[in-house]
């Protein structure tokens, strides 16, 4: 079991597009007040102009980039949801968030990026890369799946009933 410890830590969540599933979009309100029990969080979805549809992925990648960078500092843990990150088990991720609260890490930054994943430039410049499963899911279904296994984390960091192991 993980012990709970004090943190002043701040989640952010920064998604590329918008949620426009109600069910999704619910679902991932819930969590999001959730979480909030336990931990400052916030979620920024950043649009993503139609004129970019027509890009070709690299150039695509960039431009997401360079939106996207403008929310990272260079005192934040930036950790990138892609598919070739590492992958953990509730009890490990919950391990690796407890881990950024104990090195007093201030805003730690989750990004889920467009359907073409992330620049080169960008996957340098982040710290963590994490990987949800080896499958492929849209992005406004990741979000729910997301938000989920942060809520699961936190209430392992905290001792309290929710995942069975």
């Amino acid at each position: 079991m993980i012990r709970a410890t004090g943190s002043n830590m701040k989640i952010l969540l920064l998604f590329t597009g918008k949620t426009d599933t109600g069910y999704l979009s619910d679902g991932v309100r819930d969590y999001m007040n959730r979480i909030k029990r336990y931990v400052g969080i916030e979620v920024i979805e950043v649009a993503v102009p139609k004129k970019w549809h027509a890009l070709s992925p690299e150039l695509r990648k960039s431009r997401e980039a360079s939106v996207i960078e403008r929310y990272m500092d260079r005192c934040d843990h930036t950790v990138l949801l892609d598919e070739r990150g590492k992958a953990f088990g509730s009890v490990q991720f919950a391990r690796f968030i407890e881990d950024r609260m104990n090195q007093s890490t201030r805003k730690l930054l989750f990004v889920a990026g467009g359907p073409w994943g992330f620049s080169e430039e960008l996957t340098i410049r982040a710290q963590s890369r994490i990987s949800l499963s080896p499958m492929t899911f849209s992005h406004q279904v990741v979000r729910l799946l997301f938000m989920e296994q942060l809520y699961r984390a936190m209430t392992i960091i905290r001792g309290e009933p929710y995942h069975n192991e």
